[in-house]
């Protein structure tokens, strides 16, 4: 069906990485979902495929060829999660993206809240997690990770959210404008400013697949949030300086008292003083892990290099022509 260039557009963007069991369902549950909104709203799907090793490269593009609403981009290799929604992002020709997780816990429905949302006015409208039906470990995580970067974020980021979210076109423009390599798209959002919103949700179980975000990863993108949006851990270096020569100061009048009031019970502390290197050359350790942790997010910084790589854009346009140029 032709699009109708009076109504208004709204892409969702998906990043796919090892899916192949979701993609049929997340398609088909999003389209059913939109489907009273059909006649008012031109829809279209964005999926992005971040370097997936299963085959959901060849259900996209199956799914490409006999839906002209759908784009697949095929990413040159894994870049990760967030450089994923960023080529979506960039790519996106729409008045508004939702951006959306793949696995379903996503509830594809929330959709129509957001929109509802966005049809008030709001530039951003994120959805947050009322409840999550995860494991405690990863709800408790979850919630000293937000807790701290609340704590420490020079911005305010809103806590139990994701990167589930509809975005204005203005936000989208504004968005490629920053281009650092290690993304923090849910801090960028919070940073750029906007009329923001939130809607509030139950977060499902994952339906099938595992987990792109293991604890390494978790772990990484967590350091990602905190060093790329606050500079308090050098502020706690130098404080915790301070705090170290303090007690220095007065482990040395502790000496010099005993020296002088009470020589007679003064006995050399082999075992004190090694524990006080040790402990010392820890803190340095520890300050200096710091300081590399920003260096090297400024040192990937200025190398200047794309942050992903297209290895193929597949409509179902493009895909016609390559039939029609394989049957001659």
């Amino acid at each position: 069906m032709p699009a109708d260039h009076d109504r208004r557009r709204i892409a969702f963007i998906f990043p796919i990485f090892n899916e192949e069991e979701n993609i049929e369902l997340l398609h088909r549950t999003v389209d059913e979902v939109i489907e009273p909104l059909a006649g008012k709203y031109d829809f279209s799907f964005l999926y992005i495929d971040d370097g997936s090793r299963d085959h959901s490269m060849d259900i996209l593009t199956a799914l490409s060829r006999r839906d002209d609403r759908v784009t697949v981009i095929e990413l040159s290799r894994n870049f990760g999660h967030q450089m994923a929604v960023t080529a979506g992002l960039d790519l996106v020709e729409a008045d508004a993206a939702i951006i959306m997780d793949s696995d379903m816990q996503d509830p594809p429905r929330v959709a129509l809240e957001l929109i509802e949302k966005w049809e008030e006015g709001f530039d951003v409208v994120y959805a947050q997690r009322r409840s999550r039906q995860d494991s405690a470990f990863k709800r408790f995580t979850a919630g000293a990770f937000y807790w701290f970067l609340r704590k420490m974020a020079s911005v305010d980021i809103p806590r139990n959210t994701g990167d589930f979210r509809l975005i204005d076109r203005k936000v989208v423009d504004e968005l490629r404008k920053y281009r650092e390599q290690d993304r923090f798209l849910r801090g960028l959002v919070s940073y750029i400013g906007f009329k923001q919103t939130a809607v509030l949700f139950d977060r499902d179980k994952r339906h099938a697949g595992v987990t792109g975000y293991p604890l390494r990863k978790m772990l990484r993108f967590a350091a990602d949030g905190i060093l790329g949006f606050s500079v308090a851990p050098l502020r706690m270096i130098t404080r915790l300086g301070y705090l170290i020569s303090l007690l220095s100061f007065l482990g040395i009048l502790y000496v010099v008292g005993v020296k002088l009031l009470a020589p007679s019970t003064a006995v050399p502390g082999w075992a004190f003083i090694t524990a006080a290197m040790f402990f010392l050359g820890g803190i340095q350790i520890i300050m200096l892990g710091v300081l590399g942790s920003y260096i090297g997010r400024t040192y990937s910084q200025v190398q200047n290099r794309p942050l992903y790589g297209v290895a193929s854009v597949r409509t179902r346009a493009e895909s016609s022509v390559e039939e029609r140029s394989a049957a001659r």
